[in-house]
C-alpha cells in the first residue's frame, strides 16, 4: 500500500526521497558534531553548545519563517536552504584540507544550518499538502513517520561509524545529501501559490492565532505537546538508569534501538489503524498504554522488560503523528499552512526541548522509580483531562475544513503531474507539487 503511493506519485517519490536523504545525513553529522568538538580539545560544555545553538535558532526563527514561506514559491526555498546548507557543512571537511576546524567555524555552520532548516521544514509540509491527495494522506503522513524512525535509528550509528573511520567523513556525507536532495527537488513540480490571505490572516502570529482559535484542533496539540514532552524525557532516563544498573553500552544500544523498530512497525501500521479507529480512540488509547508502561516501570526496569515496553511504546505513538498531520492538513486554509506548521512545529518541539533537562532534575531528586511514577501521573493526567475534549474530536481526522478554514478558503486538491504517472500524491514528501505546465520538471513560476 505504502509502496503503492511511493510508486505512482512521482513528485510525492521525490521528496520523500529528498528528505531521507537529508534527514540522514544531518542524522549522521549531529553525532559527529559533539564527537569533533571533543576531538578538537573543547570540553563537554562547548560539545552541547553546538547542538544547543542549532535547536535554538531552529525554534527561534521558526515562526519567521512560517510566515515566509506562505508567500514565497516553497519549492525555491526548499531549494535554496539545501543549497545552503550544503555550502555551509561543506566548509567543515575543506577548512580541514588546510588545518583544523575552529570552534566558531562549527558553531557558525551549527546556526546557518538551523536557520536554513527552519525555512525548510514549514515549506516541505506545504508541499505534501499539494501533492497527496485526501485519501492517500494517512499513508503519505505514515511514510513520513517511518522516515523519522529510520533515520533515528540508522543515522547516528552511521555517524559514529563513519566518524571512526575519518572525523571529516561525517560531514562531507552531510553536505553530499543536501546535493542529492537539491537534485530531487528541482525535479518536483510546483503550481502557483493561492488566495489572498484576509487582513486579520497577516503577521508572524496568524498560525498561532488560528491555532487557538480552533478549539478541538487545539486540544490534540496540546496533548500530542505533553506526549512528545514525556517521549523526549524517556530517553535520557533509560540511559541514565540502565547505566546506573550496571549496563553497558552494549546492552543499551540495543535497548534504545527496540524504540527506533517500534517506530518503523507502528508507522507501517499507522495507515491501517487511522482508516479503522475514531481519533479519540487513538490518542486516549495512546495515553492509557504509555501510562500502564511507565507504571511497570516503577516496578521494574530489567534491560529484557525496558526492551519490549519500549518497542511497544514507540509501536503505538506513529498513529497520533498521523492523526495530527491529517487534522491540520484538512483544516488550515492554504494560505496559512506555513505559518500553522510552523506553529504546530514550535509547540511540539519547544516542549519537547525540556524533557532531557527535566528529566535529568526528576531522576536527580527522585531516583528511578520516582521519576518513572512521575511521568505515569503526567500521561495519566493529561489523558484524564483530554477525555471529554477529545472524545468531541472524531470529526478532525477526516478532512473537513473548520468554519474559519472555510471562510478563507477549502483545501486546494493536488494537482495531477503532466506525465506518465497516474494522478495521485505522493505520501512521503510534504511538498507543493503540481502542474503548471508541459515540462514535469519545472514548476509555472520558475
Amino acid at each position: 500500500m505504502l509502496a503503492g503511493v511511493l510508486r505512482t506519485n512521482r513528485d510525492f517519490r521525490r521528496s520523500f526521497l529528498a528528505d531521507l536523504t537529508s534527514a540522514l545525513g544531518s542524522s549522521m553529522s549531529t553525532i559527529a558534531y559533539p564527537l569533533l568538538v571533543l576531538s578538537l580539545g573543547g570540553n563537554a560544555a562547548q560539545a552541547g553548545a553546538v547542538a544547543t545553538v542549532a535547536l535554538v535558532t531552529r525554534l527561534g526563527f521558526r515562526l519567521p519563517a512560517g510566515s515566509l514561506v506562505d508567500r514565497w514559491n516553497r519549492r525555491r526555498v526548499m531549494l535554496t536552504t539545501d543549497l545552503v546548507r550544503l555550502v555551509a557543512v561543506a566548509t567543515i571537511p575543506l577548512v580541514a584540507l588546510w588545518g583544523s576546524p575552529s570552534y566558531a567555524h562549527l558553531l557558525l555552520v551549527a546556526a546557518v544550518e538551523g536557520i536554513a532548516t527552519a525555512l525548510f521544514g514549514p515549506a516541505n509540509t506545504v508541499l505534501t499538502r499539494d501533492v497527496v491527495a485526501k485519501e492517500d494522506l494517512a499513508d503519505a503522513l505514515g511514510m513520513g513517520q517511518a522516515l523519522q524512525a529510520a533515520v533515528s535509528l540508522a543515522g547516528p550509528a552511521l555517524g559514529g561509524v563513519l566518524f571512526a573511520a575519518d572525523r571529516m567523513l561525517p560531514f562531507a556525507v552531510d553536505a553530499l545529501s543536501y546535493a542529492v536532495s537539491a537534485a530531487l527537488i528541482r525535479r518536483i513540480t510546483v503550481r502557483p501559490t493561492a488566495a489572498e490571505p484576509r487582513a486579520e490572516d497577516r503577521g508572524l502570529t496568524a498560525g498561532i492565532r488560528w491555532l487557538v482559535r480552533q478549539r478541538e484542533l487545539f486540544v490534540i496539540l496540546v496533548y500530542a505537546a505533553v506526549i512528545n514532552l514525556v517521549a523526549a524525557a524517556i530517553d535520557v532516563i533509560v540511559i541514565l538508569e540502565l547505566q546506573a544498573n550496571g549496563a553497558s553500552g552494549w546492552v543499551i544500544g540495543p535497548v534504545l534501538s527496540c524504540a527506533g523498530v517500534g517506530g518503523i512497525v507502528g508507522s507501517l501500521l499507522a495507515p491501517w489503524l487511522v482508516k479503522r479507529l475514531s481519533v479519540p480512540a487513538i490518542l486516549l488509547g495512546i495515553g492509557v498504554g504509555w501510562t500502564a508502561v511507565l507504571a511497570v516501570f516503577t516496578l521494574t526496569f530489567r534491560p529484557g522488560v525496558v526492551a519490549a515496553l519500549l518497542t511497544l511504546l514507540m509501536t503505538l505513538s506513529p498513529a497520533a503523528g498521523v492523526v495530527v498531520g491529517q487534522a491540520l492538513f484538512g483544516q488550515t486554509p492554504r494560505h496559512l499552512i506555513g505559518r500553522v506548521s510552523a506553529a504546530t512545529g514550535l509547540l511540539l518541539s519547544g516542549l519537547a526541548a525540556l524533557g532531557p533537562v527535566a528529566a535529568g532534575t526528576l531522576l536527580q531528586g527522585l531516583g528511578g522509580a520516582g521519576t518513572w511514577a512521575v511521568l505515569a501521573v503526567l500521561t495519566a493526567a493529561v489523558t484524564a483531562g483530554g477525555w471529554i475534549p477529545l472524545r468531541a474530536t472524531g470529526r478532525l481526522g477526516a478532512g473537513a475544513a473548520t468554519e474559519a478554514g472555510a471562510e478563507a478558503e477549502q483545501p486546494a486538491e493536488p494537482a495531477v503531474v503532466a506525465h506518465a504517472a497516474p494522478p495521485g500524491p505522493d505520501p512521503a514528501a510534504p511538498a507543493e507539487a503540481g502542474t503548471a505546465g508541459t515540462d514535469p520538471g519545472r514548476s509555472s513560476d520558475d
